[in-house]
């Protein structure tokens, strides 16, 4: 790919690509891929397994200096949108688990982590991290539920060609930025979208259905009595 760097190891491609930011400006969708990250990062300082050589492993940068802080949101939205687009074309049933995580049923195949550099109320850069199972045949972490490309097809997959999919596919949404195309869009590939299923919180579990996510990410739900609930990420746990 142009306007990318690939390095065999690194500590963890979404702090790589911030440290660069501090020495200059790289180009909008500058991509850092690795075979392997010694520290790498998933949401709230959660670690990614992943066995060197077999998975995608990258970040990239974005300016989105048009989109207000209160609209940051948006950018998971349209990058989950592009990744699943692109896993669209390898296998059925793939879905966006509030907020961010893409699952195959009900296995996480992908994680995402978007750190944002903010200026004032605009978004001055945001580095995406992207972690992808693509050719790992087991899991030996206690990650709950991993699952892999590999294993859901029967084969190895290119990873080059599967990282330009998903650069190209993320780019198109952000460059058209139809923030109603891309919530609805977002809205019809949630994870559990229909019926009642269990939710964990403050240690109580509980049946409910998602109503809606609200544009800054709050996330609704109705209990089974009727209960209109709300929840910021890490709020709130499906029991999977």
């Amino acid at each position: 790919m142009q306007n990318s760097l690939y390095l065999k190891q690194t500590h963890s491609t979404n702090t790589l690509l911030r440290e660069m930011l501090r020495e200059k400006t790289l180009p909008e969708g500058f991509v850092v891929q690795t075979d392997f990250q010694t520290a790498g990062k998933g949401q709230v300082g959660n670690s990614w397994e992943s066995e060197a050589g077999r998975n995608l492993l990258f970040s990239l940068v974005l300016y989105p200096q048009q989109l207000a802080v209160d609209n940051q949101f948006l950018l998971s939205q349209l990058v989950s949108l592009g990744i699943k687009k692109a896993l669209d074309e390898y296998t059925e049933h793939i879905t966006v688990k509030w907020p961010n995580d893409i699952y195959w049923n009900d296995k996480k195949l992908v994680g995402i982590l978007i750190e944002n550099s903010l200026q004032g109320n605009k978004i001055k850069s945001a580095v995406i991290g992207i972690g992808l199972n693509v050719n790992q045949k087991e899991f030996i972490s206690n990650a709950p539920n991993p699952v892999s490309l590999l294993q859901i097809t029967g084969k190895r997959q290119n990873r080059k060609l599967l990282l330009t999919k998903i650069c190209q596919n993320i780019l198109e949404l952000y460059k058209e930025l139809n923030s109603k195309k891309i919530r609805a869009n977002y809205a019809a590939a949630l994870y559990r979208k229909d019926g009642f299923h269990a939710f964990n919180a403050n240690d109580e579990t509980f049946n409910a259905r998602i109503i809606q996510v609200h544009p800054d990410g709050k996330l609704e739900l109705e209990t089974e009595s009727g209960e209109t609930r709300y929840f910021y990420f890490k709020e709130v746990k499906f029991i999977v």
